[in-house]
């Protein structure tokens, strides 16, 4: 099966390259890791929403993105048990 001649291939616009910045500043004010930090990751801590997810919103405030469950961030807070 081929694809149709008259769909063009996917380009960047000018808001998904403002979106990439704006994400790139928040992973870099953040110290948005993409590992945890010793036993602390967002799968543990108090603002990831889904626990059970691979992936989950996180709800810190200066954050709230979708976020790995092994990430970590400066954010990191202890659930309550």
């Amino acid at each position: 099966m081929t694809e149709p001649s008259n769909i063009s291939t996917p380009e960047p616009t000018e808001v998904d390259e403002q979106n990439a910045l704006n994400l790139q500043h928040l992973v870099e004010d953040s110290i948005l890791k993409a590992h945890p930090y010793g036993e602390e990751h967002c799968r543990n801590c108090l603002y990831y929403l889904d626990t059970d997810g691979d992936f989950s919103y996180c709800w810190q405030p200066k954050i709230r993105i979708l976020v790995s469950q092994d990430w970590w961030c400066q954010w990191w807070e202890e659930q309550d048990s």
